[in-house]
């Protein structure tokens, strides 16, 4: 009996001549496919045009993909990027940030908001519920990729990731059993949608700003939390005292616990749609 699982799973789903299709571009499709249906089901049952789903879908992917490129360059290798700028522009070599992934859409939701005349805490009550499905999408794509991988491990559920030849002081990750991280921050989105949709099942959506309170606060402290099963991305983050993913979850965290209490601390009314 095995006592760690050996992933050798080729990132690449297939190719058809001179195009490549690999397992997290598809898995980051798929979170905007999968979520679209349920955000509108939402939509209508609150009152709104399923419509404008299309509409917010659209703001919600350019906002994550802008957010999450320029997040991974300017959080991670800012020196690199800011002297080859138009290094930014390549994402298909791959270099993604979930933190800048998260500006990006809270600054996206903001200019719709704007523009259609929405709420803006009410819009991200209800996104975050399928926010959490599309991270649970993107962290599988992860460990299709055999990528941001957690630190050894002797656990019978440990990853030994056969295709990671990254150095980790001095040793080739492929050697050692691993925390497979990238598994454990998708199945806990899973638990949040779980979470946050049965409580706007049970009109947890009327209190303005708790679902997108609750989401922000538990995601990002167990993001906190779990990178210290991590194996830093960057060589500069052995040098900290937290990584860089645990700085960038503070300020999250903190806005979390903030608009949570905002939200309790409101009256018990039907929310405006409308700002």
């Amino acid at each position: 009996m095995l006592d760690f699982i050996t992933w050798d799973v080729n990132p690449n789903l297939f190719s058809l001549g001179p195009l490549t299709v690999r397992w997290y571009g598809l898995l980051f499709a798929m979170a905007f496919v999968l979520t679209q249906p349920i955000e509108k089901y939402i939509y209508k049952k609150d009152g709104r045009s399923e419509e404008d789903v299309d509409v917010l879908t659209l703001y919600m992917v350019i906002g994550t993909v802008i957010g999450a490129r320029l997040g991974h360059c300017l959080f991670y290798d800012p020196v690199y990027y800011l002297s080859n700028p138009i290094e930014i522009f390549k994402i298909w070599e791959g270099g993604l940030a979930s933190h800048g992934g998260t500006i990006g859409i809270l600054v996206s939701l903001y200019l719709f908001s704007r523009k259609y005349k929405f709420d803006y805490l009410w819009v991200l009550d209800r996104i975050v519920i399928v926010v959490a499905v599309g991270g649970a999408c993107i962290r599988l794509g992860n460990l299709m990729n055999s990528e941001i991988i957690g630190k050894p491990a002797d656990l019978p559920w440990a990853f030994k990731f056969v295709r990671n030849t990254e150095l980790f002081n001095g040793v080739p990750a492929y050697i050692d059993p691993r925390h497979p991280t990238q598994l454990y921050e998708s199945l806990f989105c899973v638990f949040l949608f779980i979470l946050l949709y049965t409580l706007w099942k049970k009109g947890a959506g009327k209190m303005r700003g708790l679902l997108f309170g609750l989401f922000v606060t538990l995601l990002f402290t167990f993001r906190f939390l779990v990178e210290f099963l991590k194996e830093n991305q960057e060589a500069f983050e052995d040098e900290l005292a937290l990584n860089m993913g645990q700085w960038l979850s503070i300020p999250l965290i903190l806005i979390g616990i903030v608009v949570l209490i905002y939200a309790l601390r409101q009256p018990r009314q039907p929310q405006q749609m409308v700002s």
